[in-house]
């Protein structure tokens, strides 16, 4: 054997293993938020692709008290404030026992309860993380839930304060064996960032998912612009699973009638694509779930 030939197998079989490894990057997870604004939308509405990992999120426990009338914090005690009517643990039985391809995840915190903000509001660290754990073990237990997903999006709390509560949480109850998974839903606002990205920093090794909401840029985003915001928030969550996502009414971000597709395609053939999740199926139940559905084909596709 020539020395050119001895030399060309090393070369080609590192080739080989640089695709596989691009491959195997790729995911073909999809979530989609469910339950907080009350249109009656219910798990069985939304079309499921038996080829991806599907994943719903239901919105909201927030550590609020749940009067009507003004709620307010609780120091780590959280409530339901999702579409429990149409959302129950008996639903959520059901969909999972239908579909072995179906998890089901909370999410904490949201934009707001009542008629204002939900902050993330803190008295005491050491109560706040004792409470929100007992709270929402119960609530996770009683409705058969997977996993968390931290969607505060306005503080009472510097970066240290939110990353050690929100850490020790996510971790006592992976360690406790109440959940499994555990994502964060930051976007590109500074004190949001500032926040996230300190909990990244500490405790990114217990995070599985980042549902970084792309939709909160621009509407009329370019398809351009979402591939550099899409690298400069994988540098920021570096080493973590970020995913795509669009908004259902179409009201900020890349839309998929304006090449969300066409750049999830690209991030597919690059080895990038983490997954894609939607806000929200309340707002998709009107548009027949169709981009739900050619988001999960492309999934689906060879992942």
């Amino acid at each position: 054997m020539e020395f050119s030939q001895l030399l060309l197998r090393p070369l080609l079989l590192l080739l080989i293993l640089l695709l596989f490894r691009s491959t195997q990057s790729a995911s073909n997870l999809f979530r989609e938020y469910i339950g907080a604004e009350f249109k009656n939308v219910t798990f069985s509405d939304l079309p499921i692709n038996l080829d991806v990992e599907f994943h719903f999120i239901v919105s909201f426990a927030i550590d609020y008290t749940n009067s009507s009338s003004s709620p307010s914090p609780t120091n780590g005690e959280f409530n339901i404030f999702w579409d429990k009517d149409n959302l129950s643990p008996s639903q959520v039985s059901s969909i999972k026992s239908k579909h072995s391809n179906v998890k089901v995840a909370v999410s904490i915190g949201g934009d707001s309860v009542g008629n204002g903000y939900a902050n993330f509001t803190v008295s005491s660290p050491s109560s706040w993380i004792s409470n929100a754990v007992s709270s929402l073990t119960r609530i996770l237990q009683e409705y058969n839930i997977d996993g968390i997903d931290i969607d505060y999006e306005h503080f009472k709390t510097d970066p240290q304060t939110f990353a050690h509560c929100i850490g020790e949480l996510i971790t006592t109850l992976k360690r406790n064996g109440v959940i499994s998974l555990a994502s964060i839903a930051p976007f590109d606002d500074d004190q949001v960032q500032s926040h996230y990205m300190e909990l990244w920093r500490r405790y990114g090794h217990v995070i599985d998912y980042v549902n970084f909401q792309f939709y909160a840029y621009d509407r009329g985003t370019t398809v351009s612009q979402f591939m550099e915001y899409f690298d400069t928030q994988s540098s920021n969550y570096e080493g973590g699973k970020v995913l795509a996502s669009f908004i259902s009414d179409g009201s900020g971000g890349l839309s998929p009638q304006n090449g969300f597709f066409t750049a999830c395609a690209r991030l597919k053939s690059e080895g990038k694509l983490h997954g894609i999740f939607v806000w929200c199926a309340d707002d998709s139940k009107a548009l027949g779930f169709r981009y739900e559905k050619q988001s999960q084909a492309l999934l689906a596709i060879s992942h």
